[in-house]
């Protein structure tokens, strides 16, 4: 599989009222291959979002700024675009999928409008071929009665129903990429399996490569071929999804996979939870961002930030005490 997009060093950050700036995304890197399912995982703060809203030129500015690195897409540098260009990128070559699909939908179109006018505008179809598309895709996204669906408006569709509108959304010009933010969050886990799943199929028959941005371990597991870890703005661990849940190896990633339920453990067996607070990155820290909350800490950690290095076959860790949590974990 070829690479499709090539984030390298990628630093953004937003300026505060009363001056001072937020580093919200912090040196980060990661590459996507054609057809492939990326996950990045962070609890809220850690950049996630911030990093998928500059690869399409959504970080709202002022306040917000890309202060460095490149977004290669196709072999060409996002961030060298105008307006105009992006906005050619957006929908036709990389779309995305909001959290909320009901304050992505605009409440005052409707349904088959919304989905029509991306393939007009891009793909420079009629309003009939629009039509016919549209139908096509609420089939695909398994809508049923898709023709009397297109003349209604999203608080006519249920939650799931919405979210599948947005998927076929993104998939209408057929982009090689999407961005899904957190697709599920505001589903019950039923109706997030069927849309994960629905995800992952469309991926497979299409070829088309996912971001999914998510807290949620569980879906990493089942749907993911890689994983990006973000703490405090910056990637902390990548590497293969199995690799990183058989042998995590920075002490977040081991928190959060401990904060997680799991059937094979005794029952009556509390959870270990993380302690503390995550990071304010209106207050950075020396040193690791994790130190504070990490009980591997030496005092190297609060001086120096360690660099993602290799801890195996396509698996990097930033973390100066590897060799302690491997020891404890195995």
């Amino acid at each position: 599989m070829g690479c499709l997009l090539e984030v390298e060093n990628l630093s953004v950050e937003f300026a505060l009222p009363g001056g001072g700036v937020v580093p919200a995304v912090n040196d980060v890197s990661y590459n996507v291959s054609e057809g492939e399912i990326i996950a990045v995982v962070g609890e809220s703060g850690s950049g996630k979002s911030v990093s998928a809203l500059a690869i399409l030129g959504l970080v709202p500015q002022p306040p917000g700024r890309i202060v460095g690195g490149v977004i290669r897409f196709q072999g060409q540098n996002l961030l060298d675009l105008d307006e105009d260009g992006i906005r050619r990128v957006r929908g036709r070559k990389i779309a995305m999928i909001f959290q909320e699909p009901m304050t992505s939908l605009n409440p005052v179109l409707s349904i088959g409008r919304q989905l029509s006018e991306s393939m007009e505008l891009h793909l420079g179809l009629t309003p009939k071929q629009a039509h016919t598309r549209a139908v096509e895709l609420l089939g695909m996204v398994g809508i049923s009665d898709p023709q009397r669906r297109l003349t209604q408006y999203p608080h006519h569709l249920s939650g799931g129903m919405r979210q599948r509108v947005m998927i076929a959304m993104a998939l209408s010009c057929e982009p090689p990429l999407i961005i899904a933010d957190e697709p599920t969050t505001a589903l019950d886990v039923t109706i997030q399996a069927q849309i994960l799943s629905l995800m992952q199929d469309l991926s497979r028959r299409l070829g088309v490569a996912l971001i999914l941005i998510t807290h949620n371990l569980g879906i990493v597991a089942r749907y993911a071929h890689r994983v990006n870890v973000m703490y405090g703005g910056r990637v902390v661990e990548q590497g293969p999804a199995d690799e990183i849940y058989r042998r995590p190896s920075h002490p977040y990633t081991a928190g959060l996979l401990n904060s997680v339920p799991r059937l094979d453990r005794p029952r009556g067996v509390p959870l270990d939870p993380i302690p503390g607070n995550p990071v304010d990155l209106t207050r950075p820290i020396a040193g690791c961002a994790f130190r504070p909350r990490c009980r591997f800490a030496v005092a190297r950690c609060a001086t120096e930030v360690p660099p993602l290095a290799s801890v195996g076959n396509h698996h990097a860790s930033a973390c100066w005490q590897v060799a302690a949590l491997h020891a404890e974990v195995s």
